[in-house]
């Protein structure tokens, strides 16, 4: 996506401020390759190339151009690799000397790509803590508070670790209002919540009884001074944070790339909420709007899955909502996930239109009882309605584009 190319970004933001002789490189994320491709690409036409550094991106990822590692770790679920992708980071910490400049190169999915638990939590247990928070339908501020507890380098962990280095943080911004602390469960910002904090958060959430017994006898533990609070913001001076691309980035490309085709493109407003309702909704306003028009909406729905978890992710439910919204109508809609993935699939999301909800009925698809399982993707899929663009290697939440043609 052009106006959300991390690459370019990176670039433009190393070349906003001094540079130093060397710099280490940390990129972690969804994003990772291309901004690590960003930095290096940068330091070497200034004649000062990387002193070396690790990448951790997703496992579909290639990138034999890189002089550094390039490891996999796993998403939405940490797993084996995670934790050793955790390690690695961990032992090129170990070889950056003192005084050392490091660029912290920070994208949506790090929460779980480099999802390593904190000692006195097995893997099992934080995997069974991440599959809890996802079945709540938390928004990702909400579960990243949690989730940033329990993990080896969340909470201003990684910070901490690198508190003997120079470091900045270059972040791509996958979340609602943009705040660094929520991105990859903010590895270098501190923390403001005490462990009893968070203990009551997920008591009201409805968590605590849900979660493995050792997370829930650690959060007991982290009470009472008997676990390691995260860092907090009087401890040390944290690294300075740049988000240098977020969700308005993309739909401010997209709107472009519109009215260059002659529609008239109006950015509508932020997708929050319950995935089939926000479908609903902009199902409705879209069959009603101008021929010629294309309106946006980004951000991030929720999909709480309770107890019945069938196939398909937030966008995929999104757009079968509103499938039913513009049976009979000639508008059409894209709802997706710009990194390329929506839930556990390998679609992004779908297009749906007018059409779709009769290619439904044909294909004897219950679309209430799809909605109610969240089993979305087998029905769009017997529509021909899923989008498989493959990884995008950017992660600025989601975006809905509605189209009405004259």
């Amino acid at each position: 996506m052009r106006g959300a190319d991390p690459e370019a970004a990176v670039s433009r933001a190393l070349a906003g401020a001094p540079l130093p002789e060397r710099v280490w490189i940390i990129a972690m994320g969804k994003a990772a390759v291309p901004m690590a491709r960003g930095a290096i690409g940068y330091l070497q036409r200034a004649g000062r190339p990387a002193a070396g550094g690790i990448v951790v991106a997703p496992r579909t990822t290639e990138a034999t151009d890189l002089p550094f590692p390039v490891v996999s770790g796993s998403h939405p679920l940490p797993d084996s690799d995670s934790t050793a992708a955790a390690e690695a980071i961990g032992a090129l910490i170990a070889r950056i000397e003192p005084g050392s400049a490091v660029r912290v190169l920070l994208s949506g999915g790090a929460s779980s790509l480099v999802g390593a638990p904190v000692t006195g939590i097995s893997l099992r247990a934080l995997r069974e803590t991440f599959r809890a928070i996802s079945r709540k339908g938390l928004d990702i501020a909400a579960a990243n508070v949690i989730r940033r507890r329990f993990l080896r380098w969340g909470g201003g962990r990684l910070a901490a670790a690198l508190r003997h280095a120079d470091v900045q943080v270059l972040a791509i911004s996958d979340v609602p209002g943009d705040d660094a602390a929520t991105i990859g469960s903010g590895p270098c910002l501190p923390d403001p919540l005490s462990a009893a904090e968070v203990r009551e958060r997920m008591l009201l959430e409805g968590l605590l009884e849900q979660l493995p017994a050792e997370v829930a006898q650690w959060i007991d533990r982290a009470c009472i001074g008997q676990e390691p609070e995260t860092p907090k913001p009087q401890e040390f001076s944290f690294p300075l944070h740049d988000v240098i691309l977020r969700n308005a980035d993309a739909l401010r490309a997209i709107a472009d790339e519109a009215r260059r085709r002659n529609y008239f493109a109006d950015v509508i407003g932020t997708i929050e909420g319950e995935a089939r309702d926000v479908g609903a909704g902009i199902g409705a306003r879209l069959r009603e709007s101008t021929p010629g028009s294309c309106l946006l909406w980004g951000g991030e729905s929720t999909v709480t899955l309770g107890g019945s978890a069938g196939r398909g992710g937030r966008s995929q439910e999104l757009a079968l909502a509103a499938a039913q919204e513009l049976a009979g109508s000639r508008a059409a809609l894209l709802a997706a996930g710009t990194d390329g993935r929506d839930g556990p699939t390998d679609a992004a999301g779908a297009v749906v239109d007018g059409t779709t909800a009769e290619k439904l009925r044909a294909a004897s698809v219950d679309v209430a009882a799809a909605l109610s399982r969240h089993d979305t993707y087998p029905a769009l899929e017997a529509a021909g309605a899923l989008f498989r663009p493959g990884p995008t290697g950017t992660n600025v939440m989601d975006v809905v584009i509605g189209l009405c043609p004259r």
